[in-house]
């Protein structure tokens, strides 16, 4: 019955052979719709891979930069630790003091100014210590930059 349908509209519309072309490409099109568990999980993984050697490639074209990279690590982890451990210090004191008003101020401000450096001590600890997953960190990162934490 199909072949009698395709011959039918092969007549009307110019030849059997571009029917079942035309039938051809629809069901092309409807399985293309579907994307099924296994083609995401597939597609998953090769961006995984494809961005683990993209990463592997940008540290090699960049490993004249790895004494900058660390110069810039090391100022970024001091100036957070340096923050964290101020806001820690000055809270301590002002549990010890007659007028623990303005160290507790100095406290929440000093360590309002290390939460901002929070989202740049993320990015410095992903590049080193989980650069595979580095997507996730920076998409967090950057919600901490912009104050949506």
């Amino acid at each position: 019955m199909s072949i009698g349908i395709a011959s039918f509209f092969g007549k009307m519309f110019g030849t059997e052979k571009a029917v079942n072309t035309m039938i051809e490409q629809v069901g092309k099109a409807a399985d293309a719709l579907y994307y099924t568990k296994e083609e995401k999980a597939q597609d998953g993984a090769k961006d995984t891979t494809e961005l683990r050697s993209m990463l592997v490639d940008w540290m090699k074209n960049t490993e004249g930069q790895n004494l900058a990279r660390r110069f810039i690590a090391t100022v970024v982890t001091s100036t957070w630790a340096i923050s964290k451990l101020s806001a820690v210090g000055t809270a301590i004191v002002a549990t010890w003091v007659k007028e623990p008003v303005a160290w507790t101020n100095s406290s929440k401000l000093i360590g309002e100014f290390a939460d901002q450096t929070t989202g740049a001590m993320m990015l410095i600890l992903g590049f080193y210590f989980a650069a595979p997953h580095l997507g996730a960190i920076v998409a967090t990162a950057m919600d901490r930059f912009s104050g949506k934490k």
